[in-house]
């Protein structure tokens, strides 16, 4: 696997499928991770180039109970990167009160040695109290947590570039920390940065990162766009050295019809918010969807990312790689 410049990876168009959910039906724990790496595979082969899990410790709402299976990230990570050999891996996202900062460098710096140069760094502020809580983790307030987040990505850049990283911030300290074996991607795996906080959050994206990713519908993406492009400007940056993407749920069949019903099964499933549903999917034939993205890379994004449900069902992943990496390639040849 080659590494990539910054301005390279600005040039790529990513198609990242994420798996969030590991309760399929029909599978049992010691079957697991067999089934995932199926997945992976999967996408793969379809023309995803990117897989990524959660890092979260309970299942999150709207996906299912909190008491759902949720395996560690980056132990996972590491074994999709002995089942795969092409895509990138990460999490979406770490969240920064999870691990020590230098320590998460390691972690990371580890799944790019064991992938041969595949590791994203994905890292956030953090939100979920609940898993705090019941970790034992502290939950600063948002302010501080911003704060912790701009530190660890001081440390992180730091541990990937330097053979003996020294900080000393307000929240974090790190003294000649050695981080071997170094990274095999040049200047350490990419930082993706997790949110779209516009006065904090961007501003961070411009300065630290090599890729973002939001959430929204085409108008917000273009809005978080345009409010990124004016920190850019601040940073003397150009905005096209981040790859910005956009995280959404993906329900893809041969027909439309199939696609609605499918569709109103994840309406009708417990729990689930009906109107959080609708503004997150994306469904319809392969001729819809790929309408319906194109809208969403014509505002501003360079690639997308999608979790999917019935991942019981390799079949849906194929047909949505195959569909989207040519509209992705088409793209980026433009």
């Amino acid at each position: 696997m080659r590494s990539y410049s910054t301005d390279e990876m600005a040039q790529l168009k990513m198609l990242g499928l994420q798996i969030p959910n590991f309760t399929f039906p029909g599978v049992k724990d010691d079957g697991l991770y067999e089934h995932i790496a199926l997945l992976a595979a999967t996408a793969e082969r379809a023309g995803f180039d990117s897989v990524f899990v959660m890092d979260h410790f309970y299942q999150l709402p709207n996906i299912g109970p909190r008491t759902d299976p949720m395996l560690e990230g980056y132990a996972l990570l590491s074994a999709l990167a002995a089942r795969t050999s092409k895509v990138r891996l990460g999490t979406l996202v770490t969240g920064v009160t999870y691990r020590n900062p230098a320590f998460l460098a390691k972690e990371v710096t580890t799944l790019d040695v064991i992938s041969r140069g595949r590791a994203i760094l994905g890292l956030g502020a953090a939100w979920n109290e609940d898993e705090h809580r019941g970790y034992g983790y502290e939950f600063p307030p948002v302010g501080e947590r911003l704060s912790r987040l701009e530190e660890a990505l001081q440390i992180c850049r730091a541990m990937f570039r330097e053979e003996a990283a020294t900080f000393n911030g307000r929240f974090y300290r790190v003294e000649g920390a050695l981080n071997s074996p170094r990274p095999i991607q040049k200047n350490g795996p990419p930082i993706m940065i997790g949110g779209g906080g516009e006065q904090r959050t961007l501003k961070l994206v411009a300065q630290y990162a090599d890729m973002c990713n939001i959430f929204g519908d085409a108008a917000i993406i273009r809005h978080k766009m345009e409010v990124l492009t004016r920190h850019c400007e601040a940073v003397g940056r150009d905005p096209k050295t981040i790859v910005k993407t956009r995280l959404g749920s993906l329900i893809v069949r041969h027909t439309d019809a199939d696609a609605e019903r499918a569709f109103e099964q994840v309406l009708d499933h417990p729990g689930v918010n009906k109107d959080w549903a609708r503004a997150g999917f994306t469904y319809g034939s392969p001729d819809t969807v790929t309408e319906k993205v194109q809208e969403l890379l014509d505002a501003g994004l360079d690639g997308v990312i999608f979790n999917m449900p019935h991942m019981e069902i390799p079949e849906f992943i194929d047909l949505a790689g195959r569909t989207l990496s040519r509209q992705l390639q088409t793209a980026a040849a433009r």
